[in-house]
């Protein structure tokens, strides 16, 4: 598991020109965060496709408790709306992609087995990440302003979710 994470931060650290990810339980630990906003930073296109709904309710609060912190650092976030989403990939500068179980969030990292495979490919790489910037297409993107206005019921859920992260 820590292997996986490690390869992510990697990638993450070194990327230059983009990075896609797609995640159903997307509730990264800090350093991820802070990897993707520092990426960001460098003028590095992040993307990140996410559920609207999750199979697990309070996932979906506790996921989006750390928009207003992606979306002030220049993560560009989606939400798939048309069925539940499950998948777990990322492609980096159309060169690494990942598909697999692995979540960004404390319970891949610390209890589940997961398992990805992870190819440095180009022609693997365009495919996925075409497929991916579809997805992306077909979904809405997270309109910052809207955000920061959105009601407070629903903020105080993604506070109190957050804090539960580790036990979802």
């Amino acid at each position: 598991r820590r292997l996986i994470e490690r390869s992510y931060l990697r990638q993450i650290r070194s990327a230059r020109e983009r990075i896609l990810i797609t995640n159903s339980y997307f509730i990264p630990s800090r350093t991820v965060r802070h990897a993707l906003a520092q990426a960001a930073r460098r003028g590095v296109i992040v993307r990140v496709l996410l559920p609207v709904e999750s199979d697990v309710p309070a996932v979906s609060y506790a996921i989006r408790a750390k928009y207003g912190f992606m979306l002030r650092n220049g993560i560009e976030l989606y939400e798939w709306s048309q069925s539940i989403l499950h998948s777990k990939t990322a492609v980096i500068d159309g060169c690494w992609c990942t598909v697999g179980t692995y979540n960004l969030d404390y319970r891949s990292l610390a209890f589940n087995l997961e398992i990805n495979v992870v190819v440095e490919d180009t022609d693997v790489a365009a495919k996925l990440e075409a497929r991916m910037q579809r997805d992306m297409d077909a979904s809405v993107r997270v309109d910052p302003h809207s955000w920061r206005f959105r009601p407070l019921g629903q903020r105080l859920l993604e506070i109190v979710f957050y804090l539960l992260r580790k036990l979802l």
